[in-house]
């Protein structure tokens, strides 16, 4: 392992990770030597382009279509990581539904369960399927990105803002319970950082919510994904169960 590439010989898995935060997350994994598992589903063409430009780069990876809240589609991915690229013993489950912002009037069950699928049951079945072999080695990783939204509590969010504290007391709960295994379970909480899919967000909204930021410019996704990779690292070993917000100072409420 060099100094450079920290991460050489584990194998990184990224949900939703063909754009936006996801793909910087990816990119900072394989630039610091881990190979990757690029993961999408309606997008899978732009994942292999960012697993081409890791490995145009030195690095591995591979890009892997699948819906990572079914669980029959997790094991078909696991099953070919595994054969590709080796045991994932590094998990980001990063990818999310839509996310419309309503009154509680204007919800719907089935979107309010489509919420907890994407941050409770997968961060859940995507762990289960690789803690076998992360207790094996004793070594783990599991960091879910979660958002400031919970600790803000944003009014007109309840189902997205729900289902991240749901997230929130699942990852603290197996924090604890993978510990003894040397499987540690860490949260990073993005601040508003604007990508593809909030081109057509309102500009004095952004504006509105750059004005507020202490450190005066906008968030991007290498910023989340210098958190991931620090979570990942060996040096981190003793640090579990934590949340490290990255809004440039927006925090604490």
């Amino acid at each position: 392992m060099s100094k450079d590439q920290p991460l050489s010989g584990h194998v990184a898995l990224v949900t939703g990770s063909s754009k936006g935060l996801g793909s910087g997350i990816a990119r900072c994994l394989g630039a610091s030597g881990a190979k990757v598992v690029i993961n999408a589903y309606n997008t899978i063409a732009l994942g292999q382009e960012v697993a081409d430009e890791i490995i145009s780069k030195g690095g591995e990876a591979i890009a892997i279509r699948a819906d990572v809240s079914k669980e029959s589609e997790i094991k078909s991915l696991f099953e070919q990581a595994g054969n590709e690229l080796g045991p994932v013993d590094i998990i980001v489950p990063n990818a999310t539904p839509p996310q419309p912002q309503k009154p509680i009037e204007d919800y719907d069950e089935e979107f309010y369960r489509s919420m907890l699928d994407f941050f409770v049951i997968s961060p859940f079945l995507l762990t289960q399927a690789a803690v076998p072999s992360m207790k094996e080695r004793s070594w783990g990783r599991i960091i879910n990105i979660t958002s400031e939204t919970y600790a803000a509590a944003n009014p007109n969010f309840s189902a997205y803002v729900a289902a991240k504290g749901g997230q929130v007391g699942w990852s603290r709960s197996m924090a604890k319970e993978l510990a003894p295994f040397g499987i540690t379970v860490n949260m990073v909480a993005p601040g508003w950082i604007p990508v593809e899919r909030h081109a057509n967000d309102p500009q004095e909204e952004k504006d509105g919510y750059l004005a507020q930021i202490p450190a005066g410019r906008w968030g991007t996704p290498d910023d989340i994904g210098n958190a991931v990779k620090f979570f990942a690292l060996e040096e981190s070993s003793f640090i579990n169960g934590q949340t490290l917000h990255v809004n440039g100072g927006m925090t604490p409420w």
